[in-house]
């Protein structure tokens, strides 16, 4: 296997990536795109997967959202869903353009609030062949309610005042990404700041604060929506006992999609990046994508 640094563009600025190619790969190779979930970077767990997909004979492009780990973009630590979407349609773009890789055997690999990101991407794309969806944001709406009222009044309190002063500043008003239950930070949960902390701990690219206005849009946006309008074959990971992305908004997602493979396991949000967990969820993924992307 060989991995190589890698960038694309998105908009006027480069997206970093790593692209992993099969030894011996033939003429005509199909590929995932992996995108990584708020606020993190291409280090934190993905290459543990792109690494068993590669093994199984696919090809893995996994990469940075601009702003964010080694990719360009300025203000650093911004989350703009509408650029982190235009990114994914980059990256597929730039899937495409590779030498010895099928365009029309491509998936999108998308976790946590990149979960999200697939799902909204994939439906205007009609050549997308699979997705998979790991523990996938798919309402903004019921995150929100998860979190409590304690802490969702003070990261609305945050974000509005980011939103009304950052621009004036020239500086984004920045928060916390992960906090414990009541906590001032976009995830909070009693399992967030061991399981997310244990994901930041593999990047050296990590930082733990990003601008605040993200939790307004995020707010109002249901990726889940979309479902309906998925036409390829979709894997629904979902952790049974998670505390960001509420399963039951997910499993309602699944019901209106066409094509859904659904695995669900007795895990919370971040133990599907480790251990048994992750053999478990990394098998029944290769196998899902093996079976789709075949020639």
């Amino acid at each position: 296997m060989e991995r190589v640094d890698v960038s694309f563009s998105s908009g006027d600025q480069l997206c970093a990536a790593w692209l992993y190619l099969p030894d011996g790969a033939p003429r005509s190779r199909p590929l995932v795109i992996m995108g990584h979930g708020l606020g993190a970077t291409r280090e934190m767990g993905l290459d543990r997967y792109a690494r068993r997909f590669v093994a199984a004979g696919l090809a893995v492009l996994a990469f940075d959202y601009r702003h964010f780990g080694d990719s360009e973009g300025t203000p650093r630590q911004v989350t703009h869903i509408a650029r982190q979407r235009a990114d994914w349609k980059a990256a597929i773009s730039y899937a495409r353009s590779i030498r010895g890789i099928d365009a029309t055997r491509i998936a999108l690999w998308g976790t946590s609030f990149g979960g999200g990101h697939v799902l909204s991407v994939a439906p205007s794309d009609d050549y997308v062949a699979a997705v998979v969806a790991q523990v996938p944001f798919t309402s903004g709406w019921a995150s929100s309610l998860v979190k409590g009222p304690v802490s969702l009044t003070k990261v609305a309190t945050i974000a509005m005042t980011d939103a009304l002063l950052g621009p004036l500043r020239r500086k984004p008003v920045r928060i916390k990404l992960a906090g414990r239950k009541r906590a001032a930070a976009l995830m909070s949960a009693p399992d967030v700041p061991e399981g997310y902390g244990r994901l930041a701990e593999e990047s050296a690219s990590y930082r733990p604060k990003v601008g605040a206005r993200v939790a307004l849009s995020t707010l109002f946006d249901a990726p889940g929506r979309r479902a309906k309008s998925l036409k390829m074959p979709v894997f629904y990971a979902i952790a049974a006992n998670d505390s960001i992305t509420p399963p039951a908004a997910t499993r309602k997602a699944a019901e209106r999609t066409k094509h859904a493979v659904v695995k669900e396991y007795p895990i919370g949000h971040f133990d599907v990046y480790f251990d048994d967990h992750f053999e478990l969820a990394v098998r029944d993924q290769t196998e899902f994508l093996v079976s789709v992307l075949r020639p």
